[in-house]
């Protein structure tokens, strides 16, 4: 890893502090079926849990087992695991301009969202797509159309969908939260529309987030867009890049260029805290993710200055 964790030293929190249930948990990689999911983010402490239901680079090959999905339904319900939170594979656009495979976006998406509601999911995690060689406002328009007829063929479903914030890489779209609003704001059936709010992503696109001034501008954009009670998840992951580098990569809790202070203040922060928190750091060694949820943990209710 990039620098010994070990070496981070947290103070005790003081006596006598209230604590709250932090609702905290992974995506999941490296397990073989869906099934053993609910039981290996419980053994990390976990309560929530973000997952792919199927290759996140490839399209669907086959259909989840009727007695998988049982099977999970129960685990999970035995793990006391909720929310549970389903990302799309990368290779949907539901912003592309390629009628083929913006329409083959939309179809993998009814199947994604109808298998994700057998399951018992709660919300269906997004990025918001790519215009390519068209103008953002036409990939807007593609997105809103797309996410209507999902929502009608899916109507009867009480899965919702997050619409995540992006890096701005490219020609993605999602990197500024006008977007978000410009797409929701065309959405028929709005109770089903919801944000997930990555925090490297938001550093990347050019919001500092490691400052507590920064964290407020950002807090009060979305607040003024769309709505903070409309933010159901935070990706909770350290940046590793410049500021408004626009390069998707993520860091370890506390070692990258939000920091420990900047990550400190974002899980304890009031009109956060009580949102479920997934984390997406690097998996590069066996313990990385009790590491960082260690981390976490540390960090929360930390409400002083942290010495390192």
């Amino acid at each position: 890893m990039a620098c010994n964790r070990s070496r981070v030293q947290i103070p005790p929190a003081p006596p006598n502090r209230t604590l709250f249930t932090m609702i905290l948990g992974i995506h999941i990689s490296g397990v073989d079926k869906i099934i053993e999911a609910p039981a290996y983010v419980a053994k990390l402490g976990c309560n929530t849990m973000q997952m792919f239901l199927r290759s996140p680079q490839k399209w669907r090959a086959n259909f989840l087992e009727p007695k998988d999905i049982e099977e999970f339904k129960a685990k999970q319900k035995a793990f006391r695991i909720k929310p549970v939170f389903i990302h799309i594979p990368y290779c949907l656009n539901l912003a592309s301009s390629n009628p083929r495979l913006y329409n083959a976006s939309i179809k993998a998406y009814i199947e994604d969202i109808s298998e994700a509601a057998l399951l018992g999911a709660d919300y269906l995690v997004t990025h918001m797509g790519s215009h390519k060689e068209t103008s953002e406002k036409e990939g807007i328009k593609r997105l809103s159309e797309a996410l209507n007829r999902i929502l009608k063929e899916t109507r009867s479903n009480k899965t919702g969908i997050l619409l995540e914030n992006t890096s701005g890489s490219g020609s993605w779209l999602g990197y500024k939260f006008i977007h978000h609003r410009e797409i929701i704001k065309d959405i028929e059936q709005k109770e089903r529309i919801g944000l997930c709010f990555d925090t490297a992503h938001a550093y990347l696109a050019g919001y500092d987030i490691s400052g507590e001034k920064g964290l407020e501008a950002v807090l009060d954009e979305i607040d003024k867009m769309v709505g903070l009670n409309l933010i159901k998840l935070i990706h909770l992951n350290d940046a590793k890049g410049k500021l408004g580098s626009h390069h998707d990569r993520h860091e370890h809790i506390g070692e990258g260029s939000i920091g420990l202070e900047g990550m400190r203040r974002i899980i304890n922060h009031p009109k956060l805290r009580a949102i479920p928190f997934i984390l997406e750091t690097p998996k590069d060694s066996k313990t990385a993710d009790k590491e960082n949820l260690g981390m976490v943990r540390k960090l929360r209710n930390q409400k002083y200055e942290i010495s390192i």
